[in-house]
């Protein structure tokens, strides 16, 4: 028996999840998450064997961070990413965490069930539309990294900016106000001398500025 984790702050994509899942003899839903904090937390009691986590959730830590958090905690935990999200920025970073598979949330169900099988055999499982080649240069990789320029909190928010984040919603996830991000994201690319937040995002992937601590 497989034991599974399902992670989303949205109630009806759980619930759709677990009915799916449900119909697999061999998979047993032990619980299910709606942040990051608290599927940090749920690992740690229910020890699953593998996480199905959400990347994108607006409160707590996001997949990512949590991911990174599970695998420091419980090296034998699997994780599945499933998201909606099929940028190259993503699948990085997803890789860059360790994360065992990555999988669209518009996949066919049996596609996730197979993900969760095959990284509890200790296969990596990734169906995106970045290419298996490019996936395993990023896994292989062992480049080395310069000191970044950026404070740490200047890095939360290039992290946050690049994933997304408005910058009312950076302020409310760093408990610092709006114009503070304002000031910090002038310093920020005036410090990098960059002009567009493309070139911020493509600066963030080339420097790992992305892999961040909690």
């Amino acid at each position: 028996m497989i034991r599974v984790l399902l992670v989303d702050d949205h109630t009806m994509v759980r619930k759709g999840l677990r009915m799916l899942l449900e119909g697999y003899p061999e998979l047993e839903i032990v619980g299910e998450s709606q942040d990051g904090y608290e599927a940090v937390d749920m690992t740690d009691r229910l020890l699953p064997d593998v996480v199905v986590m959400d990347l994108s959730m607006p409160s707590g830590l996001d997949g990512f961070a949590a991911c990174r958090e599970i695998r420091r905690r419980h090296p034998s935990v699997k994780t599945v990413m499933l998201t909606m999200h099929d940028e190259e920025i993503f699948v990085r970073q997803s890789v860059q965490v360790e994360a065992d598979g990555y999988i669209l949330k518009n996949s066919h169900g049996e596609l996730l069930h197979q993900a969760i099988v095959e990284v509890v055999q200790g296969k990596r499982f990734y169906k995106t539309s970045v290419s298996d080649d490019v996936i395993r240069q990023w896994i292989n990789a062992d480049e080395e990294r310069q000191p970044s320029p950026l404070t740490a909190r200047q890095r939360q928010i290039v992290r946050l900016t690049v994933l997304g984040y408005a910058n009312k919603e950076i302020a409310e996830q760093l408990s610092i106000s709006v114009k503070t991000v304002e000031n910090h994201k002038t310093n920020i690319m005036q410090k990098l001398e960059l002009d567009t937040k493309h070139e911020l995002i493509q600066y963030a992937i080339k420097n790992n500025y992305l892999e961040l601590a909690l």
